[in-house]
């Protein structure tokens, strides 16, 4: 996979790893929420592929723990009735 792609991306290029809108990723990048980069002067954001590989697997889409399959904790939860 990591093979599939070159060690410095474009924002069209992570958006088509991420699954996202390209306009998504830039907004990410400016908020600081992807790690990005810009040449001195320049306008459009790089990625370090290897980054992007390394936030993916740093921010899980479901953290563990989250209680989503506990039935202890989903009684818990707001307008479960509990």
């Amino acid at each position: 996979m990591a093979e599939d792609y070159p060690p410095i991306l474009d924002a069209a290029q992570v958006a088509e790893l991420l699954g996202m809108n390209v306009q998504m990723v830039r907004r990410y990048a400016r908020e600081g929420r992807l790690p990005a980069y810009k040449l001195p002067g320049g306008r459009t954001f790089k990625f370090f592929r290897d980054e992007i590989y390394a936030f993916l697997r740093e921010h899980p889409a479901v953290p563990a723990g989250d209680g989503v399959n506990d039935p202890q904790q989903t009684s818990l939860r707001p307008g479960s009735g509990s």
